[in-house]
């Protein structure tokens, strides 16, 4: 249901961009972190019934907690009234959250393009190495980016996915700087004098 909306409404307020950068679109607004925070900013975490384990344990601030409450939310809704009331809800509390999204689509998915230049340039994909610190409730995870056996990048963040997502930035940046000067190096000189 709540891909099935983002997909559709991304479609309808901005059918000018390519299947790739509406899919990016799709992706940032339809995943754990995003969710999570919709899920703190309208107080699903004080709703929640949790063990005192978990609760003791910081569960109602948990990224995974909260965004699976948040989809949980909006199978009742579509449960209870519908398609239509289904389509309603996600539209009224993540409509806005396209628009606000579309600026930043250069920047989405940056292991995708670190793996489409590594592939391209070096014939094989970045490999990332992760490594986590912390307490369950709290972890933190550290990922390097390494392509062709070299460490281009490095990045950091409270999942694996945004540590990689940010070791994967500075790797591209890095490989498409020597990936251009490279290609400057190689090129001939310019035979017009000019």
């Amino acid at each position: 249901m709540l891909g099935w909306v983002v997909a559709d409404l991304a479609y309808r307020q901005h059918a000018a961009l390519d299947e790739g950068k509406l899919t990016d679109l799709r992706k940032a607004i339809v995943n754990a972190d995003a969710l999570a925070r919709v899920a703190r900013q309208v107080g699903v975490g004080e709703a929640l019934l949790l063990g005192k384990g978990e609760d003791a344990a910081g569960g109602r601030h948990k990224r995974s907690i909260l965004a699976d409450a948040f989809e949980a939310i909006i199978g009742a809704v579509y449960l209870d009234g519908g398609a239509d009331e289904g389509y309603a809800f996600v539209g009224r509390v993540l409509g806005g959250r396209i628009a606000d999204t579309v600026t930043a689509l250069g920047g989405l998915d940056h292991k995708t393009a670190l793996q489409e230049l590594a592939v391209r340039r070096f014939d094989s994909p970045p490999v990332y190495v992760l490594r986590e610190e912390g307490p369950d409730h709290e972890k933190h995870f550290f990922a390097t980016a390494r392509v062709d056996g070299q460490v281009w990048g490095r990045g950091e963040g409270r999942s694996k996915k945004q540590a990689e997502q940010a070791a994967a930035q500075e790797a591209y940046g890095r490989l498409s700087l020597e990936v251009a000067e490279r290609d400057r190096a190689t090129q001939p000189a310019d035979q017009t004098g000019a």
